[in-house]
């Protein structure tokens, strides 16, 4: 069949090739698919201004949420010419709290290019500046950080370096205690991307502001 365009909020993203006959099955059951291969927008209960009922036969609305810009240091995923369909991170409040959730996040600058090829400890510094300028969009610190998930391309080859920059970094900003971490070995996005960070942050609202 030929492909098929959906709109979305940002452009026009369309699906260049063929559907599979598996695709078209689970878009259908999606709800993406009409039974006739159509395009159709999202049912009620799928959209954000609706809430499945919870037990007691009442509807709450979503957690209010707002994506994360640091535009001095790194570019928005979207605005690659082959754009990426994630923030760069997701900040939202629970009671008196305000959880900041880091995507995945390296040494990128602000026109979206690797910043130091082939050399991995300075990859791992931008990386924790880019991280760094995250959280102070939000008004939070690496004091409010509970925890990292580390991605390292070759963590045989540069867990030393990695491990050595992490507890220097630390050392020198006093955290105490030190994040919950997962260090684990993963072929990233691009091949000259040598670590991978994310991150989450909590800090309750009253410090946030006071620090904006």
């Amino acid at each position: 069949m030929a492909g098929i365009g959906v709109e979305t909020t940002r452009a026009s993203v369309a699906f260049a090739r063929a559907l599979s006959d598996g695709e078209r099955e689970e878009m259908t059951a999606l709800g993406i698919l009409s039974r006739q291969g159509d395009v159709v927008p999202p049912s009620p209960g799928q959209t954000q201004e609706s809430a499945p009922p919870v037990s007691d036969g009442t509807t709450r609305g979503a957690v209010e949420k707002r994506a994360i810009q640091a535009s001095s240091v790194l570019n928005e995923a979207y605005d690659y010419s082959r754009p990426s369909s994630f923030s760069r991170g997701i900040r939202f409040d629970i009671g008196d709290k305000t959880m900041v959730m880091i995507s995945g996040t390296a040494s990128v600058d602000e026109a979206g290019l690797t910043k130091h090829p082939g050399d991995f400890r300075a990859q791992l510094w931008r990386t924790y500046r880019n991280i760094t300028a995250l959280l102070a969009s939000e008004g939070a610190t690496w004091h409010d950080i509970v925890r990292t998930t580390c991605y390292l391309r070759d963590i045989e080859r540069d867990y030393k370096d990695f491990n050595e920059i992490r507890a220097a970094f630390f050392r020198w900003l006093g955290l105490d205690p030190l994040p919950a971490s997962t260090g684990i070995q993963a072929r990233l996005c691009r091949e000259d991307l040598l670590v991978e960070i994310e991150a989450i942050a909590v800090v309750t609202r009253e410090k946030r502001e006071a620090r904006s």
